[in-house]
């Protein structure tokens, strides 16, 4: 990805969250997952540490699993 290509997709990612400002992280990280973005790139876009990010795509794929 170019470095304009990547800001336009950063810009898109956001706006696709910008509505969700009240949500979890874990919803945001469902939500920018259908970008198919690194760890790195929804930390940048949802303002949280790339960590975090990792945390709630576990926390997701718990809930979505029902636990197991």
């Amino acid at each position: 990805m170019t470095e304009e290509s990547d800001n336009i997709t950063l810009m898109l990612a956001y706006l696709c969250i910008s509505q969700e400002a009240e949500a979890s992280l874990v919803r945001k990280v469902q939500i920018l997952d259908r970008f198919d973005l690194t760890d790195t790139q929804i930390a940048k876009v949802s303002g949280a540490s790339a960590q975090s990010v990792r945390n709630a795509r576990l926390a997701a794929k718990k809930s979505t699993h029902g636990g197991r």
